[in-house]
């Protein structure tokens, strides 16, 4: 009993100083990563295979890590090791096509394309936001659409704030549609051993169909706003950038976009290596190629494409966010350890009586709102020994219990400011240059966001699996 009250009590100051964000994330769980270890596991529990079983270092060193059919060894139980490896090696991958422009080659050539016009590019950046998001992950997917919108909006004279909510919600929203898009998913399908392919067609279904509705609803919201605020001239600025100008609109010439790729050799053979990791995602369950293999391998010939470029690459990878998994996995498997998550199962299926329909419901709302307020990482990485034990316990289908916990928490996430690092991390690019965003004004268009998708999401699953 003391220990599960300590487990508790540990998770709930680690929850608790993530959402204060008074010290940085990765401290916090590392912090009470340790005490999970110490007090719990030591003292209290005095159990040294619970300390084993959730820092899982065997488990990198069994063959079915790297190759079993897209399934990662004891992958459901403490650290999962496939999910760490995974998210570095997409980070160097990322920071090897960042180095060569890729990114913002891809933004300006599709802004060329919409001719420049505001409410074109809020559609073309929505849709570029959710398919990117599918295969890279959609901090990164973020980071560089938010900074091209900016700039794009001082060229061409229009609020960048819409638009990059948009994006937001659309990098939320298409990371929910594969294993690799969202870490919450990355966390689900390596714990349970679902591939790409898994998510897409299920996931991927809910997401496309919710896209349509999103970009509808946000060109209501913003269309008239964007049209309102864009110049008719764009000016000397815009000649020096694009190319002709003719009054009123960039003229269809054959100028070419800003110059932004810095590397022309590096540029194809990052394109060449992302293609390759496309592909591996896609095949991985037919391959028996696990995710930590793809993205070890992915690493490497990233690394190898970068020559004397190596060590800026590695040193730009997100070490902090690694350390924050870590600390994370380890707090959560205390939980698991002694036996608290059981019980919250137990509960579930207990107010649900068993009725699929109304777990789903549970799953996929609970996880929105829980996932709006407090980080969706970690309430993900919480909630899949849950629903294990819920499908174990109450005899239904694990799968199904997946797609709910991956689209509530994906989605739940975009409704607020703090609800998923893209929204920080496009929030903190606004605000940086000038365009600060209160939480009334994201929330008045989010929330609503939000809640259309969950509703679709939720039917989705009940005509679909039930």
């Amino acid at each position: 009993m003391m220990a599960q009250i300590a487990a508790v009590a540990i998770f709930a100051i680690m929850f608790g100083l993530i959402v204060l964000d008074k010290f940085e994330r990765h401290i916090v769980t590392l912090s009470c990563g340790a005490a999970m270890l110490i007090l719990v596991f030591g003292i209290l529990m005095k159990s040294k295979e619970a300390m084993l079983e959730t820092l899982n270092l065997g488990a990198v060193f069994k063959l079915d890590f790297w190759y079993h059919a897209g399934q990662a060894a004891d992958s459901s139980s403490g650290i999962n090791w496939a999910t760490i490896i995974f998210i570095a090696g997409m980070m160097i991958m990322v920071e090897g096509m960042a180095r060569v422009g890729f990114f913002r080659w891809l933004c300006m050539a599709i802004a060329k394309l919409v001719r420049y016009k505001p409410v074109p590019i809020l559609i073309a950046f929505m849709l570029v936001s959710g398919v990117l998001s599918m295969f890279i992950d959609s901090i990164t997917v973020i980071l560089f659409l938010a900074a091209v919108t900016v700039e794009l909006s001082q060229i061409v004279n229009f609020n960048p704030v819409p638009v990059i909510m948009a994006e937001i919600f659309c990098a939320n929203l298409g990371g929910s549609a594969t294993m690799c898009g969202d870490p919450p998913n990355i966390i689900i399908g390596t714990s349970l051993g679902y591939s790409f392919m898994d998510f897409l067609t299920n996931t991927g279904l809910a997401a496309g169909i919710s896209m349509l509705f999103v970009i509808a609803y946000f060109y209501l919201c913003f269309h008239k706003e964007l049209s309102h605020g864009a110049q008719a001239p764009l000016g000397e600025k815009m000649r020096h950038r694009v190319g002709t100008v003719v009054t009123g609109h960039v003229a269809a010439d054959t100028s070419k976009p800003p110059v932004t790729i810095t590397d022309k050799k590096g540029f194809y053979m990052s394109a060449g290596i992302f293609a390759l990791a496309v592909v591996l995602l896609i095949t991985h369950a037919q391959t028996g190629l696990t995710v930590a293999f793809i993205g070890t391998f992915i690493a490497l010939l990233t690394l190898l494409a970068a020559g004397s470029h190596m060590p800026e690459i590695l040193k730009k990878i997100d070490y902090k966010t690694l350390l924050f998994f870590i600390g994370l996995f380890i707090v959560v498997g205390g939980l698991e350890q002694t036996g608290i998550l059981d019980i919250i199962a137990a509960f579930i299926g207990k107010i649900s009586h068993g009725n699929m329909m109304v777990m789903v419901a549970i799953i996929v709302w609970i996880s929105g709102f829980a996932s709006a307020f407090v980080d969706n990482i970690p309430f993900a990485a919480t909630m899949i020994p849950v629903i294990e034990s819920l499908a174990a316990s109450q005899g239904v289908s694990l799968p199904v219990l997946a797609w709910s916990l991956a689209m509530g928490t994906d989605i739940g996430g975009s409704a607020t400011p703090i609800g998923a690092s893209a929204n920080v991390v496009g929030l903190a690019v606004a605000n940086k240059h000038g365009h600060p965003v209160t939480w009334a004004k994201y929330c008045r268009y989010m929330v609503p966001a939000s809640i259309i998708v969950l509703m679709i999401s939720t039917a989705y699953i009940w005509i679909r699996y039930i």
